[in-house]
């Protein structure tokens, strides 16, 4: 088995069928997907989850709970996993209802191979994109809160497209003063420009004034 730090991405399945776990572990392992399999949630839920891209392939019939219904409980719990399911028993309001929810793909048993691997790999690119952006996110409120005080109140001034003389105004500074502060918050957060420091204010949140 594959140490966790080799790992780049990983498919987990979820199926109370031994036979189809097996198989579709298999599948996955043909070209080089690592996959772990599960006989229930609860016994996912118990696992430790790497810290790499990934996706989850889910049941809609198991026995303890449906996949429908785990769906919804990993929503609440803000677990974010792309998810296709599989089912021998769909029908068209349980696949509307799974997509809705966020499901990348709703399979019928027995699918066509290149369908599932079509499937996981745009999971799997999909979750790797939320996380780039989540830690893009992350890097820009650890340098923002490293700034001082004031440094904060000018940058949210500047993203909020104030010229150095409002902000010298709004915040009782001297001009010049507000330019070395504008000067250290360019520096400090790595913002090439007024258009980069603005990005990165939006995509972190970072509260605007009016």
């Amino acid at each position: 088995m594959a140490r966790t730090a080799d790992i780049k991405s990983i498919v987990f399945v979820i199926d109370d069928d031994a036979s189809m776990r097996e198989a579709v572990q298999r599948l996955f392992q043909s070209v080089g997907l690592h996959a772990e399999v599960f006989a229930s949630a609860a016994e996912f839920l118990q696992s430790k989850l790497p810290d790499v891209p990934c996706c989850l392939v889910l049941d809609v019939r198991l026995k303890e709970l449906s996949g429908l219904d785990f769906q919804s409980q990993l929503a609440n719990a803000n677990i974010q996993i792309p998810i296709i399911f599989m089912t021998g028993h769909g029908d068209i309001p349980m696949t509307v209802q799974a997509m809705k929810a966020g499901a990348i793909e709703f399979l019928p048993k027995p699918f066509r191979e290149q369908d599932m691997l079509d499937a996981v790999r745009l999971g799997i690119e999909k979750d790797r994109v939320r996380r780039a952006a989540k830690k893009g996110i992350a890097d820009v409120q650890a340098r923002f809160a490293n700034l001082s005080q004031r440094e904060r109140e000018v940058m949210v001034l500047v993203a909020a497209g104030r010229m150095n003389k409002q902000i010298a105004g709004e915040i009782q500074l001297a001009e010049v003063t507000v330019k070395l502060h504008r000067g250290s918050v360019m520096r400090k957060m790595g913002a090439k420009s007024v258009a980069d420091l603005v990005r990165m204010a939006d995509l972190a949140g970072i509260g605007k004034k009016s």
